[in-house]
């Protein structure tokens, strides 16, 4: 569907080219267990977050839930691995300065991904709209329109990452039905 909505609607290749990837602190509900959660201390969240890869368009191409306490770029492992697994045509990825360090060379090296990331302005206090960052921060707010998805009720990651997905698949079915009643 992603591939539709990418074409019809937004008039682009079917696959993509580039990628953004960030990640959003979510708080967990009591029915989601010790072992699948953990504390935020940046954001003080006691949950689970979720690492996302969407297009330019703000379309989900990958997600991963882990615990709150994981930091951005050790979950970015996984994360461009299966962005690479699934879409080969993408060979640059935008991404925030959680993710600097010895990341950008692995992804090079081993997944042959030119990772980017986009720093926040000198002297930056308040906040900003970022060239390419807007984008992710836009699907995160598409995927919190869902209730399921502004809190995590799930006892395992993996049905938080579904209900991600599902909030997606709504999100592109009612880009969907709006283009094709023009």
């Amino acid at each position: 569907m992603d591939k539709q909505v990418r074409e019809q609607v937004e008039g682009r290749n079917r696959q993509p080219t580039a990628a953004l990837v960030d990640s959003q602190s979510v708080r967990g509900a009591e029915t989601v267990g010790r072992g699948g959660r953990g504390y935020d201390a940046g954001k003080k969240v006691n949950g689970r977050k979720r690492h996302i890869a969407v297009d330019t368009c703000g379309l989900l191409l990958a997600v991963l839930v882990t615990g709150a306490q994981v930091q951005d770029r050790d979950a970015a492992r996984p994360l461009l691995r299966a962005l690479r697994a699934c879409f080969p045509t993408i060979s640059l990825t935008w991404a925030d300065s959680g993710y600097a360090g010895r990341l950008v060379g692995w992804a090079t090296a081993h997944l042959t991904l030119t990772v980017q990331i986009v720093a926040k302005l000198a002297g930056q206090t308040t906040f900003v709209v970022l060239h390419r960052r807007w984008a992710v921060e836009r699907t995160f707010s598409w995927i919190n329109r869902c209730r399921r998805t502004v809190r995590d009720y799930e006892r395992l990651p993996d049905h938080h990452a579904a209900m991600v997905q599902w909030a997606m698949i709504i999100v592109m079915t009612r880009r969907l039905a709006r283009h094709q009643g023009t």
